[in-house]
């Protein structure tokens, strides 16, 4: 069997992963630091980046010790500690993301951090045989970490790329770009967020006395039905049911994350009994 498929269907793995879990949700609860982590303030993911830090530090630090020679084992040093420095904001970061993820996407997503804490162990243990002059010592566990930490970064691609996590989960639909009927005016209720789906894009339409706004429906974030969430007709903003992430609901942005990107925003217009809208020029 695929051998990431066998972590995928690790029904095993969900016993750890529930404590695991409940543990990390009280820790970072929904709110500004939980936002921080996610990326909501930079408007793209923010683990992603990081994780460019202490792999290429730790990396870095294993090319000079191939290559450096006895003058370049201070900075080989210096370059291991500093990027296990920085693989606690990249773990947290990470942590943040996969907190909000379900099925196999956090079953991947935890073996891919437990590959990532043993790599980071691995690093850890050949600075402390460095300082110890162990470095023949030190130099094995550094190969090692980079054994683990590549096969870890597989699996973070897996994550991304192949299951979609941490993908802007609108950018697949099609908006329609002409006036296209979305739904008899008569069946939209005041008030009320309704569901339609227009040319095969889902869509959240509501009405608050004459004027009535339609935005994507399917929450960026993790997809979740905004039309399910709560809508605050004052401040004119949908939460989504899921992870709380709160978008306006007149130019999509984000107000409050996990989430992100924005959601796309459709024009409206009725047009006899119908309501028809268009994708926002």
């Amino acid at each position: 069997m695929d051998p990431i498929k066998s972590i995928e269907n690790a029904a095993a793995l969900d016993s750890p992963i529930e404590k695991v879990g409940g543990v990390a949700s009280k820790v970072l609860p929904q709110g500004p630091v939980k936002d921080a982590l996610c990326g909501t303030w930079l408007g793209h993911p923010l683990h992603p980046m990081l994780t460019d830090l202490p792999i290429g530090f730790w990396l870095g630090s294993l090319v000079v010790d191939v290559v450096g020679g006895r003058s370049g084992r201070a900075a080989a040093d210096r370059l291991l500690a500093i990027g296990s420095l920085a693989a606690l904001p990249t773990a947290a970061s990470g942590l943040s993301d996969w907190i909000d993820t379900y099925g196999d996407e956090r079953r991947v997503g935890f073996v891919h951090a437990a590959g990532n804490l043993a790599a980071l162990g691995l690093f850890t243990g050949s600075s402390l045989a460095r300082r110890r002059g162990r470095r023949a010592t030190g130099f094995l566990l550094s190969v090692a970490g980079a054994a683990c930490v590549s096969a870890s970064g597989f699996l973070g691609g897996h994550l991304s790329f192949r299951l979609g996590a941490g993908v802007d989960h609108t950018r697949f639909e099609h908006p329609p770009e002409d006036w296209t009927p979305a739904m008899p005016v008569a069946e939209i209720q005041e008030r009320t967020p309704t569901f339609a789906q227009v040319n095969g894009a889902d869509v959240m339409i509501y009405k608050d006395a004459d004027r009535i706004c339609a935005i994507a429906n399917r929450c960026s974030h993790r997809a979740g039905p905004l039309h399910e969430g709560t809508v605050d007709g004052a401040r004119r903003t949908v939460t989504c049911p899921w992870h709380a992430s709160e978008f306006d609901l007149d130019t999509g942005a984000v107000v409050r994350g996990p989430a992100v990107a924005g959601q796309p925003v459709y024009e409206t217009r009725i047009n006899g009994d119908h309501l028809e809208v268009k994708a926002a020029g």
